[in-house]
């Protein structure tokens, strides 16, 4: 029995020292034990759950993408809208610095497009109409005389498909939708796709891919209303936006055509400063900001739109986007009735908007860049909010 024991601790101490040897060997070569593949799955984490259903029935998914720092972010499959993003303030406490809701009912009753994708065409056409190779063409109205953000069901009220995407850069969902020939109105079957990644550099990326069998005016953008703060207004967010022009609109927030100067007017932010300090300049009823900015890239190629600021959280957000316009937007109507998490009220102004874009009615306005999607060609933007403290 004696001669047994040691037998047993020398195979023992055997097996240990071969097994350390094998871990060590591993490490060399990168290859991950299982401790370490557990750990990089739960830090770049996936998680898909039931949201509830639509009035037909419809199933409604919400992923949670969470990243290596602690950040998550929440898509659900009803408009492939974003519900939540929690980011650190610069004490590390995580806050959600989006307005939404915490269950499906409170979407499927109607809101303001907190989160989602709006098209097929984002933003205004002006009197819900446009001529496209010689055929004219007839929208749903539903914003005065004009139509808005794909009409009356928008991409941001259809349930899409999705599933989850490999990324080395984090944590990564996409959506598709098929919007068939006539949908809202607008000709052509479109194929689209929007691929949502939560980095591990703390950056919320959203990619967007399409293709249709006819040619069809298409801008796509998200709709997300953003408080840094957390909570309250957005008035002390200090706001610089890289644009020296911007597009006036007339009394139906249609561009008037022209191509103007931001400079002494309550629309320049070449410079950073809060979004209080000129607001109530900007006309309109209820004033606030309402306007398509022309940024200064022109859309050439990925780059810096904007960077907010909130001082009391630390919290720093920084927009860039391939597209040559963004809508900067200030939650202007909003009042109090929609009751948001946990029951907050939100009042007017208590989020903002940077919607990447082309211009407002450009498929009306020749001299604007062409929103135009021909058969063939495929429609790319890709969309960055990176957020960081200070």
């Amino acid at each position: 029995m004696q001669l047994y024991g040691k037998t047993m601790a020398a195979v023992m101490i055997s097996a240990t020292l071969c097994g350390t040897l094998i871990m060590a060997y591993a490490q060399q070569r990168e290859i991950p034990n299982k401790f370490q593949a557990k750990q990089g799955k739960q830090r770049r984490a996936v998680m898909k759950q039931s949201f509830g259903k639509t009035a037909d029935g419809t199933e409604v998914d919400v992923f949670t993408l969470t990243n290596k720092t602690g950040m998550t972010a929440k898509i659900m499959t009803y408009g492939a809208t974003l519900i939540s993003l929690q980011a650190p303030d610069k004490a590390g406490k995580m806050a959600d610095v989006t307005l939404g809701f915490d269950n499906l009912a409170a979407y499927l009753k109607g809101h303001p497009f907190f989160g989602s994708i709006a098209g097929r065409v984002a933003n205004r056409v002006a009197n819900g109409k446009f001529t496209l190779e010689g055929k004219e063409y007839t929208l749903a109205i539903n914003n005065g005389p004009n139509s808005l953000h794909g009409g009356i069901k928008g991409f941001d009220k259809k349930v899409w498909g999705a599933k989850i995407a490999k990324s080395e850069e984090g944590s990564s969902v996409q959506f598709t939708l098929k919007s068939p020939d006539g949908d809202e109105g607008y000709p052509g079957t479109l194929s689209v796709s929007v691929t949502y990644t939560l980095t591990n550099e703390n950056e919320l990326k959203i990619e967007y891919a399409a293709t249709t069998d006819k040619t069809t005016p298409l801008n796509l953008t998200n709709h997300t209303y953003f408080n840094l703060a957390g909570t309250g207004n957005v008035h002390n967010h200090i706001v610089q936006i890289f644009a020296e022009k911007y597009t006036p609109v007339d009394a139906t927030m249609i561009p008037t055509g022209e191509i103007k100067s931001v400079q002494g007017t309550a629309f320049d932010f070449l410079t950073p400063r809060p979004i209080s300090e000129r607001i109530e300049q900007t006309g309109g009823d209820p004033a606030g900001y309402d306007h398509n900015y022309v940024l200064n890239a022109g859309g050439r190629n990925l780059s810096l739109a904007a960077e907010v600021y909130e001082p009391t959280s630390g919290r720093v957000m920084r927009a860039f986007t391939t597209e040559p316009g963004m809508q900067f937007y200030t939650g202007n109507f909003l009042d109090g009735t929609l009751k948001g998490r946990d029951g907050t009220a939100y009042q007017k102004q208590a989020g903002f908007c940077f919607e990447m874009q082309h211009f407002p009615d450009s498929v009306n306005q020749p001299k604007f860049p062409s929103t135009i999607l021909k058969p063939g060609d495929t429609y790319k933007q890709t969309t960055i909010y990176a957020f960081s403290t200070r």
